[in-house]
């Protein structure tokens, strides 16, 4: 029996990514296969970033393979291609920029900047070009966390370069204005304070901006639905009935415009004491994913009430930084992954592959 690119394919039906739950046939990743009188090679291209997981991928390829008779060398390479998914219907695409993920929380001290800082990281150490928007005008707390200090440039006097801090791109009110200098400003002016901080930023050529949004569902939360190209929305809340009942008002709204739910984040899930190991639920027990089950989102995961979180965010270092290793950094590189796999699944985006179709009167 001859080697034939089929019999590759059957085999690579039965590799599973451990990340997607998907066999790497059917969720099309398998590219260019070539089979020459037993040396196999063949491309594997994950939508999602994973520099993590591409050795573990490889060599589950290269085993299943293996297996078949007559195959004498297998050479697989395994890579990654973010590309641009849809968005909500009549906005169009940054440029530059392929995915917009907006972290939202229906009221504020749910822990939703330090979460989308560490989910930003994590994104980032996964092998994605990453950028941090601090949507919340009022109250900007990016600068901070992700230990950025100083004004950013700009070349041409009308457009700014995104300062940088942990290999992410960010760009936040912040950063132009003075720590204790308050935006005494109406909603007008603050909806385009944003719509300048995101346009006029000249990012560079982005997998995923993370726009870190202020609580609540009002100017800017409008303002980002209907005029931002937004891939998908994370929620972020505690397991407190008062903030779950907000965040169900944040979910409904992105619902209302057309903005897909990428799922729900548990912040300060559950106390450990540091002392004695005990576990305690301050804020309440499984509302996240009761949530979760209510609407028909993913229950993206839980973060534990501890003191270091703050205190890596406080000190510039955010947990995914200062502690890559950790438990802590490990469930926020899970979660940053279900959301990649979630933005891939998405229909990607067809605009570009139309052309600009120009009437004129002759």
């Amino acid at each position: 029996m001859s080697l034939t690119v089929e019999h590759i394919n059957d085999a690579l039906r039965n590799v599973i990514d451990p990340n997607t739950g998907k066999d790497l046939v059917s969720s099309r990743s398998v590219k260019n296969v070539r089979v020459d009188d037993g040396e196999v090679t063949l491309d594997v291209v994950l939508g999602y970033p994973a520099k993590s997981q591409l050795d573990v991928i490889r060599k589950a390829v290269i085993a299943a393979i293996r297996q078949l008779p007559g195959v004498s060398n297998v050479s697989a390479n395994v890579t990654m291609n973010i590309v641009s998914h849809a968005v909500q219907r009549g906005v169009k695409l940054l440029p530059n920029v392929k995915n917009i993920i907006a972290v939202a929380s229906g009221k504020g001290g749910v822990g939703k900047s330090t979460t989308a800082v560490n989910l930003a990281l994590a994104l980032a150490a996964e092998g994605a070009s990453v950028g941090v928007l601090d949507a919340d005008i009022y109250g900007p707390s990016q600068p901070m966390m992700l230990g950025i200090t100083g004004r950013p440039q700009s070349a041409d006097g009308t457009t700014i370069e995104p300062m940088e801090g942990h290999g992410v791109q960010a760009s936040s009110i912040g950063f132009l204005i003075d720590d204790d200098n308050p935006m005494v400003w109406r909603g007008p002016m603050v909806t385009g304070a944003l719509e300048q901080l995101l346009r006029q930023t000249n990012w560079r050529d982005l997998d995923y901006l993370i726009v870190d949004m202020p609580p609540g569902t009002g100017d800017i939360q409008l303002t980002l639905s209907q005029k931002v190209p937004v891939t998908g929305a994370v929620i972020v809340t505690t397991p407190q009935d008062i903030a779950l009942l907000d965040a169900r008002k944040g979910l409904k709204m992105f619902e209302k415009v057309g903005i897909p739910i990428l799922g729900i984040v548990e912040n300060m899930s559950t106390y450990v004491c540091p002392s004695c190991g005990h576990t305690e639920h301050i804020f309440g027990h499984g509302g996240g994913e009761k949530m979760c089950a209510d609407y028909d989102v993913e229950f993206l995961g839980a973060l534990p009430l501890n003191l270091s979180i703050r205190e890596q965010a406080d000190a510039g270092r955010p947990t995914v930084v200062a502690e890559p290793d950790g438990p802590i950094a490990a469930t926020y590189r899970a979660i940053a992954r279900k959301i990649a796999i979630k933005v891939a699944e998405k229909a990607k985006d067809m605009s570009s592959k139309f052309p600009s179709i120009v009437v004129q009167n002759t």
